[in-house]
């Protein structure tokens, strides 16, 4: 198994280029099902989570290629059941409910796996598919849905506990592409990822309306025809280099990167003292110097900060001055990654929802282990604040959202590389 070592105290500097979104790309790719025809897409990262979704397309009997960042999707012929061992470990596998039900009227797929960051139901994928007509049953692990007379428009109101669910809109809006009328979908998750895909589709044939807004409307088609689209850039991963940027004192310009998806983020950092500076629509540049001064952060549905982002924000806040308080409102184990950060010195405690962050507290380079992707991004950002060696273990989680993260910061003056334990 890979770990991989840090050798601390190097403010980053240079460029680095920010991939096409993991969270975006893996709907787009179980789109692409919706129709015989091939689909192509471009800008898409090098992920583990994107090799695994094609290898469950293929098991499906779908024709597919992965060269560069361009992905070739033919799905010609193609069965309705997706096993339990091609899915375990990627949750974004739920995606694929709603277009192999639409296209096939009957699909049967694993209850998704993925980072273990608490519980995420799946229950308003199946009130969705519900809705849109099906019936659902729940069989061994498995999501059996059924459509024989095929799905019918309707209105359906996405609401969780935690705000809209992004795959779960996703899912809907896929399955409602080949439904019979319009289906509106009330409190729709807002993520650009969600206007990426809508986009895409409606490329294929598709119309939708109010994607980026809490009601979308669709209106169903007969086919749908394939397409060529060019992946968003990730959001996430351009704001793990602005912080790890910022973090270690150094100045990075981020490009290929929408500083218009990251409002929350770059507020956030603003109050932080550390500097960003639009450069053009996709490309901006941070600057940091430590200290910095203690926040609050609350996470919260886009255009909110980002969950994705908080285990991030937390390892910087630990050389913030007094005391910053950081809310988890989306995934209630998302912590894990505190007592990891407190190996290396700092004093960082969880009560509730909230990390209580006391600042600035000198950080040591330890032996961590990552719990999850975004941990272990938060690790590998501490790592680079620290003193001393930082080895971090289970790097299997970083290959799944971030591509050549290691060999990106070593071109930014980062003392990282991998190992073999």
């Amino acid at each position: 198994m890979q770990a991989m070592v840090i050798e601390g105290g190097t403010p980053l500097e240079g460029t680095v280029r920010i991939s096409g979104a993991k969270n975006a790309a893996l709907p787009l790719i179980a789109a692409a099902v919706l129709t015989e025809e091939e689909c192509v897409l471009r800008g898409v990262p090098q992920l583990t989570d994107v090799v695994f979704m094609l290898k469950i397309l293929e098991r499906l009997g779908v024709e597919t290629a992965f060269e560069g960042d361009v992905v070739r999707i033919r799905a010609k012929r193609l069965s309705g059941c997706v096993p339990y061992d091609y899915v375990r470990k990627m949750r974004g596998s739920i995606c694929l409910l709603g277009p192999l039900l639409a296209r096939l009227q009957e699909a049967r797929v694993s209850m998704p796996g993925g980072c273990v960051i608490g519980p995420r139901p799946v229950d308003l994928h199946i009130k969705g598919m519900r809705a849109l007509g099906a019936t659902i049953e729940l069989e061994g692990g498995y999501i059996h849905a059924k459509a024989p007379a095929g799905l019918h428009g309707t209105r359906i109101y996405l609401a969780g506990k935690a705000g809209p669910t992004v795959l779960g809109t996703a899912n809907v809006m896929m399955a409602a592409t080949l439904s019979r009328g319009e289906t509106i979908i009330l409190n729709a998750a807002c993520e650009p990822e969600i206007v990426d895909l809508a986009r895409f589709l409606n490329r294929m044939g598709a119309r939708i309306e109010g994607a980026g807004s809490p009601t979308i409307r669709i209106e169903g088609v007969d086919r749908l025809h394939g397409a060529e689209h060019t992946v968003i850039p990730d959001r996430i991963e351009a704001a793990t280099y602005a912080i790890a940027a910022a973090a270690t004192g150094g100045t990075v310009r981020i490009e290929h990167a929408r500083i218009d998806h990251l409002d929350a983020v770059v507020d956030r950092l603003l109050q932080t003292g550390v500097e960003v500076q639009p450069l053009s629509s996709e490309a901006f540049q941070v600057k940091g110097q430590p200290p910095f001064e203690a926040i609050d952060v609350i996470t919260a549905p886009y255009p909110g900060f980002p969950t994705d982002v908080q285990a991030q924000i937390c390892a910087l806040l630990t050389q913030a001055k007094g005391v910053s308080v950081v809310t988890e409102r989306i995934f209630e184990a998302r912590f894990m990654h505190v007592s990891e950060l407190a190996r290396m010195g700092a004093s960082i405690r969880v009560e509730g929802p909230h990390a209580i962050i006391h600042g600035p507290t000198p950080l040591i380079g330890a032996p961590v282990m990552a719990s999850d992707l975004r941990a272990s991004a938060a690790l590998v950002i501490a790592g680079l604040m620290a003193r001393g060696k930082t080895l971090v273990r289970r790097i299997y989680h970083l290959d799944r959202g971030y591509e050549q993260l290691d060999q990106k910061l070593r071109r930014l003056g980062a003392k990282i590389y991998r190992i073999n334990e």
